[in-house]
């Protein structure tokens, strides 16, 4: 069977069995690959990517509703991913090279040598996201970490774009394969009990999902329930607040609230890191800009039927909640096929009936729908935030040129502790893939918030590590011998060096 098995049906059991062990089979030989032969597969597979942009973009407009130019950016985003983990795949910092030399004076006692690094963890099952069918689906951030640790990857096509993702599959693999990547390197399945099940496969090693709290809850506790637990990351469900001071609301109000709105409409507001809630202070004058904008906004169609229902269902009970009241009304038109044809709808509430109808009011709306939350008491905010809301991928502030106050700290501090990325100024939309991201956070923003799904460090989750006592330079692993042929940074603890432990050498005092 080819990598890309064509997702007009779901994989039989045999195929199941045969894709686990073509991933199983080929994680030792991708594991050993030169860096620089596997960095060069993943830059391929990147080049493949774009010179097929205008097919397959072709392909999702069609099974996505999302407009062109949304989706050939996002093609070169996850052209820009497969390209950054090459980079990351030659550096070899990743590799997390430890060695401490033998020590017969260490001072706990002779000391042997030790040596420590990171190593694939093996086949990583992961789950296709609807919203973005190509930077967080078959060839995106989660395949392009798994790829350069040294994992086959085995994924699991979402429903809502099949074509797209079989042609993907095809040329992805064919170019990783092309470059010197070992057969079955990455595969595709289709199905949901086809997921599950090959979730529960003994040769699966990791699982990575972006998706519903509510899926991903079962998938996550599916992996941790297997004989032997496997880890799974989980992108799940975000409310992203933004809070604005009045200071910033004097300097900027009309600037503030037309990028409120574009963060909002943006792709029919299907997108993680979309602002759910916006606090600002009482006597706010943000209504007539938001109204206007609005207007001028076509209604854009939303992924498949399954979210539409899920909309219109959040749209409608937000609605009939005590105390919302309309700013911006948004339309929702349903075609024959189910399908949602929506504008944005903006509402207001005060602090105190949104604590009152927390319980409907601050689950995410995945979609183009945003509450305006009017506050009095700018130093009451971080206590009414923990009232609300758990984890989150992002906050964000909006404060005046040269603010600082306690209410001001207090809110960013709260932020830092409830999200994986604090903003000041700007919108959490738009996620730059470069080294120092952080998407994820703690829960239901992620299943688990000690990584990342965008930028380098995504790489850690499909690693593990290994150490290696008193074993021979003929016998070590490439990049744990001292003549280190693959040139990766080695942090050498010299033997003597502990009778200066607690000294403070260069440190602070």
């Amino acid at each position: 069977m080819n990598a890309a098995t064509s997702t007009a049906a779901v994989t039989t059991p045999e195929q199941l069995d045969e894709i686990a062990a073509r991933a199983a089979s080929a994680t030792p030989v991708w594991a050993a690959t030169l860096p620089t032969v596997r960095a060069a597969a993943m830059v391929a597979a990147a080049d493949a990517l774009m010179a097929a942009r205008d097919e397959l973009v072709a392909i999702a407009q069609v099974e996505t509703g999302l407009t062109e130019a949304r989706l050939t950016g996002e093609v070169g985003r996850t052209a820009v991913q497969l390209k950054l983990f090459a980079e990351v795949v030659v550096d070899g910092s990743y590799l997390d090279v430890r060695i401490d030399e033998a020590d017969p004076a260490f001072v706990l006692g002779a000391r042997p040598d030790l040596r420590r690094y990171r190593i694939p963890v093996g086949p990583v099952l992961n789950f296709a996201a609807s919203n973005f069918p190509f930077a967080f689906s078959v060839a995106g951030g989660d395949t392009a970490a798994a790829l350069a640790a040294g994992c086959p990857v085995i994924v699991k096509a979402h429903s809502g774009h099949p074509q797209l993702s079989s042609r993907t599959a095809q040329i992805v693999a064919d170019a990783l394969e092309g470059a010197g990547a070992p057969t079955g390197i990455l595969q595709l399945i289709s199905g949901q009990a086809e997921g599950v099940q090959m979730l529960k496969d003994e040769r699966i090693a990791a699982g990575s999902f972006t998706g519903s709290i509510r899926a991903g809850r079962i998938l996550a506790d599916i992996a941790a329930g297997r004989p032997a637990p496997i880890p799974f990351y989980g992108e799940l469900g975000s409310v992203n607040p933004v809070y604005v001071t009045q200071a910033a609301l004097d300097e900027n109000a009309d600037v503030i609230a037309a990028g409120y709105l574009t963060s909002v409409s943006g792709s029919a507001g299907q997108l993680c890191t979309k602002p759910g809630f916006l606090f600002v202070p009482s006597g706010h004058t943000l209504a007539e800009t938001l109204v206007s904008g609005a207007s001028a906004l076509g209604e854009h169609r939303l992924l498949n039927p399954g979210i539409a229902a899920g909309y219109v269902a959040r749209r409608d009970a937000i609605l009939a909640t005590e105390g919302v009241e309309p700013v911006v009304a948004g339309s929702v038109r349903l075609d024959d096929d189910g399908n949602a044809w929506v504008t944005p709808t903006i509402v207001r509430v005060s602090t105190a009936d949104l604590l009152a109808g927390r319980a409907t009011l601050t689950d995410e709306a995945f979609g183009p729908l945003s509450v305006i939350v009017e506050y009095d008491d700018a130093a009451a905010l971080a206590e009414i935030s923990s009232e609300l809301f758990d984890g989150n991928l992002t906050g964000t502030v909006h404060a005046g040129g040269g603010e600082d106050s306690a209410a001001l700290r207090s809110i960013i501090d709260w932020i830092a502790q409830h999200a994986g990325r604090v903003l000041l100024g700007g919108w959490p939309t738009g996620v730059a893939v470069t080294p120092a991201q952080q998407h994820g956070g703690p829960w239901p923003a992620t299943s688990n918030d000690s990584g990342t799904s965008v930028g380098s460090a995504a790489i850690s989750r499909f690693l593990r590590p290994v150490a290696y006592q008193s074993v021979p330079q003929q016998l070590l692993p490439t990049p744990l011998r001292d003549d280190n042929p693959w040139n990766v940074p080695q942090q050498r603890n010299a033997a003597g060096s502990s009778q200066t432990w607690g000294s403070l050498n260069g440190g602070v005092r």
